[in-house]
């Protein structure tokens, strides 16, 4: 084997080291929300106890997450990375363990913290580890295999649940997760550890960067990409968190047509986001695809929730949603690149992802809400309302961009 060739044998193993771990972390982002119907009635609790728990879930993640990073630049990555995922999975399998309320609570705390490390983790053991050539190809198929996580999440906890109840299903999640982590440990010696940053050098960043980077996280383009995840956050988080419980109760949709039409937009999703990525390379009027795919996909969720339809003809509209909603996710990125100044794509980016964090955190308790309010249809409607209001604020962005300066 020649040295190129060995080298590139090693980065197709990190780049799936590190995605398998990602497809993990976006699993378990959806492990729950399919069984709400059936948790609703087992535990005896309404929709918006049950959507308290997501919410506190991305509570604890997104406020972990930076600290969490400042860990990753002191500490290395690998090691975090892999104890990350042991505690989710250990979080999740106890939810199924226990089997309680309570402990439905505590659990979903308990595995938000541990969910904060993998943007951090991930994205430094990609850089670190895959030849430099390669980075974009890497950051997209971590980027595909998170959303495939979210693809195949729905449909396995349903037909888990169905075989070894519901209880059983969180425990052989939980299991998924340890063999992940067990794989990521056997192999560890390929995931390099990020340089720790010196100690001089971070008190030189501290003293001089602080009040800057303030500034510049709270300028006018920057909260607009934030606001921009965070509606995207909102209007896609109510069709992923209670989508199936909505068409079955709104069009008397079979949960297992209505989870295949989850599925199905999920799935869909990971592909657009491949395709997006090719767009994103071929052209620089990022805004217009991501206005199309905004508006297409507003059209097509307001339409399911105005108009009685069949099993089929919901999992072929949100077969076409899926595919354009994904198709935004690398413009939605080149998007804030071009509004970030040179030398700050880390802390920028950082930033503005917590806004998906507070969008996830917002989603189950208001999407709860109106499931318990038995106005399914406005989940729909307020979902594609979300969409236009991100399309608003990709303009908005532009509008008050700056040329990209050193903030260093």
């Amino acid at each position: 084997m020649t040295v190129a060739s060995a080298l590139a044998d090693r980065n197709v193993k990190v780049i799936g080291l590190v995605s398998a771990g990602h497809f993990v972390s976006h699993f378990f982002i959806l492990t729950l929300a399919p069984l709400f119907p059936i948790l609703k009635a087992e535990l005896g609790v309404s929709y918006t106890a049950l959507g308290l728990t997501l919410t506190l879930f991305n509570i604890a993640s997104g406020t972990l997450q930076v600290p969490v990073g400042m860990l990753v630049d002191r500490l290395g990555a690998r090691n975090i990375l892999i104890l990350g995922i042991v505690v989710e999975s250990l979080a999740f399998a106890l939810i199924g363990v226990i089997g309680a309320y309570p402990a439905l609570l505590g659990c979903m705390v308990l595995a938000g913290i541990a969910n904060a490390v993998y943007h951090p983790a991930d994205y430094a053991i990609l850089a670190s580890s895959v030849e430099h050539g390669r980075i974009g190809r890497a950051f997209s198929v971590h980027t595909f295999a998170g959303f495939a996580g979210n693809a195949v999440a729905p449909v396995t906890m349903v037909w888990l649940a169905t075989q070894w109840h519901w209880q059983g299903a969180l425990v052989a999640t939980g299991a998924m997760g340890l063999a992940v982590a067990l794989c990521l440990f056997l192999n560890g010696e390929m995931l390099s550890n990020e340089t720790v940053a010196r100690p001089s050098a971070a008190r030189d960043g501290a003293a001089g960067g602080a009040g800057q980077d303030l500034k510049l996280l709270l300028s006018p383009p920057i909260l607009m990409c934030f606001i921009f995840f965070v509606m995207l956050s909102l209007s896609s988080g109510g069709i992923n968190s209670f989508g199936i419980t909505a068409l079955t109760l709104m069009n008397g949709t079979p949960i297992e047509a209505a989870t295949t039409a989850l599925t199905v937009f999920l799935t869909t999703s990971a592909i657009g986001i491949l395709i997006g990525g090719i767009v994103a390379d071929r052209t620089a009027r990022h805004e217009q695809v991501a206005s199309f795919g905004f508006a297409a996909t507003a059209v097509i969720i307001a339409a399911i929730g105005s108009f009685a339809m069949g099993p089929l003809a919901i999992i072929l509209l949100l077969a076409v949603g899926g595919l354009l909603w994904g198709m935004i996710m690398p413009s939605r990125d080149m998007l804030v690149r071009a509004v970030t100044p040179q030398g700050a794509s880390g802390k920028v980016f950082g930033f503005v992802s917590t806004g998906l964090n507070l969008g996830s955190a917002i989603t189950p308790l208001l999407f709860g809400w109106i499931m318990d309010l038995e106005e399914p249809r406005w989940l729909f409607w307020t979902a594609a309302a979300f969409m236009l209001a991100a399309l608003a604020t990709v303009y908005a962005a532009k509008a008050v961009r700056y040329p990209a300066v050193p903030t260093d």
